[in-house]
């Protein structure tokens, strides 16, 4: 017999955004990307959803600048428990104005 999966998934969104001042600057030369419990995507500036399990996960956002491949500039971590009761986890991943900010990771 086959497990639902529906019912031990839920959508994690991260809402990620550069600060306004440096808005322009990150649309034309940088991509976020999210790691998710070590796997990486290289997303867009904005809302991202990617399916998360029940249980404990380890989040970073960072970005990098276009072309790149292994830099993790401006890298901010949280971890997050799932415990499905909710379909929905919200996260806002903030980049800080100054060059050197990190990502402030919060709920909602």
């Amino acid at each position: 017999m086959l497990e639902d999966v529906s019912e031990t998934m839920a959508k994690l969104i991260v809402d990620i955004r550069p600060s306004l001042i440096a808005l322009p600057f990150h649309r034309a030369f940088t991509r976020p990307v999210i790691e998710l419990d070590g796997s990486e995507t290289v997303t867009a500036w904005g809302a991202t959803e990617l399916p998360v399990g029940t249980g404990p996960h380890r989040i970073s956002v960072y970005f990098r600048y276009r072309g790149q491949r292994a830099a993790r500039l401006g890298i901010g971590r949280t971890e997050i428990t799932v415990d499905g009761s909710t379909a929905v986890v919200r996260l806002t991943a903030r980049l800080g104005p100054r060059n050197g900010s990190n990502f402030t990771i919060t709920a909602g």
